[in-house]
C-alpha cells in the first residue's frame, strides 16, 4: 500500500473517530427540530471508514477521498448519505491523482466539497445547514494560508475550528430552510443546527490532532 499524504490520513481518521464518538450527541441535537437520526446515520458510514481505512486505495489523495465518498453514500441513510457522499466525491475529483496537497490545493478541494453540498442539498449560506459553519471555516483557513504561517499551520487550523464553532452557535435563532427541520417552521429557531454543530466539533478534534502531530514532529 502506498501511503497518501499523512496529513490527509490524519484528518480523515480523526473525522471518522469524532463522528463515531459523538453520534448520540449529534442525534440529540437533530431530534430537537429534525428526525433525530443524523448522528446515528453518519456513524453507520464512518464506522466502516474507521474499521476499513487501512484497506482503502491510498495511491493518491483523490483515491482515498473517493473511497470514503462511496462508503458514505452507500452506508449513510437519509439525506446525509447523498450530501456527505457528494462532498467527498467532489473533493476527490478536485484532488485528482495528487499524493499531497499544498495550501491552495487544499482550499480548492474544500471548495469543491462545499459546492457539492450546496448543489446536492440545494442549500446556501443562511439556510441553517452545515454550510453555515463549513464555509466560514474554509474562508478563515484560506485567509490564513494567504497570510502565511511558520508553525505548521497549527494556529490556522485552530482559528478555522474556532470560527466554525462560533458560526454553528450563531445558527440558534435562524429559520431552517432545508432538511426535515424546515418542516417545523418557527420551532426550528429554538435550537442550533446539528450539522453545523458537528462541523465545529469535528474541526476542533482535527485541530487538536494537527497540533499534536506538529509538536511530535518538532514544528
Amino acid at each position: 500500500m502506498t501511503e497518501t499524504n499523512g496529513d490527509v490520513d490524519l484528518v480523515l481518521r480523526t473525522m471518522a473517530r469524532t463522528i463515531v464518538d459523538n453520534a448520540e450527541e449529534f442525534a440529540q441535537l437533530d431530534a430537537v427540530a429534525g428526525d433525530g437520526d443524523f448522528g446515528f446515520s453518519l456513524r453507520n458510514g464512518f464506522e466502516v471508514v474507521q474499521a476499513d481505512y487501512d484497506s482503502f486505495d491510498h495511491s493518491s489523495v483523490g483515491a482515498v477521498l473517493k473511497k470514503v465518498g462511496f462508503v458514505i453514500a452507500g452506508k449513510v441513510g437519509g439525506v446525509s448519505g447523498p450530501i456527505w457522499g457528494t462532498a467527498f466525491m467532489r473533493a476527490a475529483a478536485a484532488a485528482g491523482d495528487r499524493t499531497s496537497l499544498t495550501g491552495p490545493e487544499l482550499i480548492e478541494v474544500l471548495r469543491a466539497a462545499v459546492t457539492g453540498i450546496s448543489q446536492r442539498g440545494q442549500a446556501e449560506l443562511g439556510d441553517k445547514t452545515l454550510l453555515d459553519a463549513l464555509v466560514p471555516a474554509v474562508d478563515s483557513l484560506e485567509a490564513s494560508i494567504a497570510e502565511g504561517f511558520d508553525d505548521g499551520g497549527v494556529a490556522a487550523v485552530q482559528k478555522a475550528a474556532d470560527v466554525a464553532v462560533t458560526a454553528a452557535e450563531a445558527t440558534l435563532g435562524m429559520l431552517a430552510k432545508r432538511g426535515r427541520a424546515a418542516y417545523t417552521g418557527e420551532r426550528s429557531r429554538a435550537s442550533v443546527d446539528a450539522g453545523a454543530t458537528a462541523i465545529g466539533v469535528i474541526l476542533q478534534d482535527i485541530s487538536a490532532a494537527w497540533r499534536d502531530s506538529r509538536q511530535g514532529a518538532g514544528q
